[in-house]
């Protein structure tokens, strides 16, 4: 016997529970719109993620160098998106940031070791009027002793600025590198004769041109 011998359900056989009443045309479209809704809010969704983890990607690549192009048109449809067209964008704006960062790193490296190469040479440079003193110190026989150690010391700082020497006799006469005090030469084939002052280069950057005077080869 049921419980409520007297309820609706029980006593009219044409009564439909609420629960199971039909919807009105004007509820089941609210219904459509909302479950239309929910999946365009799903594809919405899906699509932002799908940016947001490929332009990371990009990000990522931006810090090794140069970003790998994307294809605009993700979901292949021969049309972009909003959310494409974001990507695209931001994909554009990566490559010009990147492109911009490489330049900058490339300029900033070039710059490093002019600079450092610059104050190898003020230092080199420096040292060179005492190398001078020891050269004479040398000539006059008075290059022994504390002295000695002092010239040996002195070599091996230039040695490791890698710091050479040139201007020999016999060479050939480059006015770039040898400063001629006189002329002794009487043709065109001219050579260095006496060595009056070495010359000191860093590299390919002359530190000081040799004096010399020029003579026949």
């Amino acid at each position: 016997m049921p419980d409520n011998p007297g309820d609706p359900d029980v006593t009219d056989e044409e009564y439909t529970s609420p629960d199971l009443a039909e919807t009105t045309p004007e509820e089941d479209a609210v219904i459509d719109a909302e479950a239309a809704d929910g999946a365009v809010d799903a594809e919405t969704v899906e699509a932002e993620e799908a940016a947001e983890e490929t332009t990371e990607a990009l990000a990522g690549d931006v810090e090794d160098g140069v970003p790998e192009t994307a294809d605009a048109d993700i979901d292949g449809s021969g049309e972009l998106s909003d959310a494409e067209a974001q990507l695209a964008e931001r994909t554009a704006d990566l490559q010009r940031v990147s492109a911009e960062y490489a330049n900058y790193r490339r300029r900033t490296e070039r710059d490093r070791v002019g600079i450092g190469e610059a104050a190898k040479a003020d230092v080199a440079a420096s040292l060179l009027p005492i190398r001078d003193d020891l050269d004479l110190a040398e000539q006059h026989g008075d290059l022994n002793g504390p002295l000695k150690a002092v010239a040996d010391k002195l070599d091996s700082v230039l040695n490791g600025l890698k710091v050479e020497t040139f201007g020999a006799e016999g060479d050939e006469f480059d006015p770039s590198k040898h400063e001629a005090v006189q002329d002794t030469s009487s043709g065109d084939d001219k050579a260095v004769g006496t060595v009056l002052r070495r010359g000191y280069r860093l590299g390919d950057r002359v530190l000081r041109t040799a004096m010399v005077v020029i003579a026949d080869r």
